[in-house]
């Protein structure tokens, strides 16, 4: 897909995208929050490079590797997403802390509601400023939003170079086992 035109994207700025959700999901998967090219299309993990789509294949959480025009059929699979900040910004680091806590304390009333086995923060640095837990890593947290479980994974940005599509995948999995 070619990137919209440099005057669509800016003006895509603080859109949103509506959730892929619905009650009793095995995984709800939680961005960051939208980029440009998600408000946009209005597809989750939209911009090229985002390793989203492959990893969520690779896992083996999908049969075949989603576009990310195709992400309702998530539903079908029990799984979901949504976002810690609902607000498409052009890079994460335009999201305040307050935004962040803000959207902590909205995602906790969201999975309360929607009840989801499992909650997957995609961004450890983002669960910790979100959630009030700045010791936390990747994999299984303590806390817990009800009966729901916490699992913090691996960014998919193309932007984040310390995991391969492959080491992501393999977090991604141990997360696929659990939630069976």
């Amino acid at each position: 897909m070619p990137l919209p035109p440099p005057e669509e994207l800016r003006a895509a700025r603080d859109g949103v995208i509506d959730d892929v959700a619905a009650p009793g999901l095995s995984v709800l998967f939680c961005g960051i929050n939208p980029s440009l090219m998600s408000a946009v299309t209005g597809h989750h993990f939209a911009r090229p490079g985002n390793r989203f789509w492959p990893v969520l294949h690779l896992s083996g959480f999908t049969p075949r590797q989603l576009r990310p025009a195709e992400q309702r059929e998530l539903l079908t699979y029990g799984l979901g997403i949504t976002n810690v900040v609902a607000r498409a910004t052009a890079r994460a680091d335009e999201v305040s802390a307050e935004e962040f806590r803000e959207g902590g304390r909205l995602l906790a009333a969201k999975v309360a509601r929607l009840r989801p086995a499992w909650l997957a923060v995609v961004g450890v640095t983002a669960y910790r400023t979100a959630f009030g837990d700045p010791k936390a890593s990747i994999g299984q947290q303590e806390r817990r939003i009800g009966g729901t479980r916490i699992w913090a994974l691996p960014n998919p940005s193309g932007l984040n170079a310390h995991w391969t599509a492959q080491t992501m995948a393999e977090e991604y999995a141990r997360l696929r086992e659990e939630s069976r």
